[in-house]
Formats: C-alpha cells, structure tokens, sequence
C-alpha cells in the first residue's frame, strides 16, 4: 500500500530542498569550475542538505554535470532567440527539469514544472519564471506526450 498523510508531504518538502540547493550548487559548480566532490562537501556540511533529500541532491548533483551536453541539447530546441543570452539560473533551472522529465517519470510533469517556476521566481531575474515555462511546457509534451495528451 501506497504511503500517504503526513509522509507524503514531508517527502515533498525534502525533494523541494534538495532542488533548491542543487540549484545553488550548479550555479556555483557552472560560474566557478570548482570540483564537484568540493562542492558536494561545502554543500553537505555547510548548507543544510542532510535536512532535505540528500540522496536527491547527490543523484541531480552528479548526473545533471555528466550529461549537461545532452540536456542543454533538449531544452534548447525550445528556446527561441535567448541562446546567448542565457542567465546562469535559469540555464540551471532548465538542467535541473529537463533531467526530472527524462529520468524521473514518478514524478507528474505538472509538478516538476511548478518547481521550476517557482525557483525562478525565487532566484532568477523579474521575468524569468516565464522564460522557463515557455520552454518547458512545449519540452514536457514531447518528452511526456502519453501523460501531457492524458
């Protein structure tokens, strides 16, 4: 039987928080060229992980870089005159949701597209909530066509 009440949300929370500081620990990894293993470390000891998910943070932290070529590959085909112009958040964001849509399906389309906005609208610039629904609406009805058509 399925796990549901105070769990559920909890588990929530804690995928939230992990989102939130992969986020800042792309950002950093992209803007610095620092190593990863560092970067794992600051953000374990340093920035409150271990109250989030994270094995989460960990699987985002080390598969969104070993795939960034392919990911950045997707989400751009639905960018439209922004390619050089992309904000360092935003582009992250976009990492971050692109992966979810491809590798984690448990988790609804909706849902992961709401957590996208709402990062950029917590991190990103005045409008950038925008840009990245506009790419990744069209992004989620290709690669969840069967759940999107639904």
């Amino acid at each position: 039987m399925a796990k549901t009440g105070p769990h559920k949300p909890r588990s929530f929370k804690k995928r939230k928080h992990a989102r939130d500081k992969v986020l800042q620990a792309l950002y950093q990894w992209q803007l610095s060229g620092e190593d990863l293993d560092w970067i794992k470390d600051y953000f374990m000891n340093e920035q409150g992980v271990a109250s989030g998910d994270p094995e989460y943070f960990l699987e985002l932290l080390y598969k969104i870089p070993s795939t960034v070529t392919e990911l950045d590959a997707t989400y751009r085909k639905y960018m439209k005159n922004f390619e050089d112009n992309l904000d360092p958040i935003e582009c992250n964001i976009l990492r971050i949701a692109t992966y979810e849509l491809i590798h984690h399906m448990e988790i609804p389309y909706r849902v992961i597209i709401n957590e996208a906005i709402n990062l950029a609208k917590t991190y990103g610039a005045d409008e950038g909530y925008k840009f990245v629904n506009g790419v990744l609406d069209p992004l989620s009805q290709k690669i969840r066509e069967t759940e999107t058509t639904a």
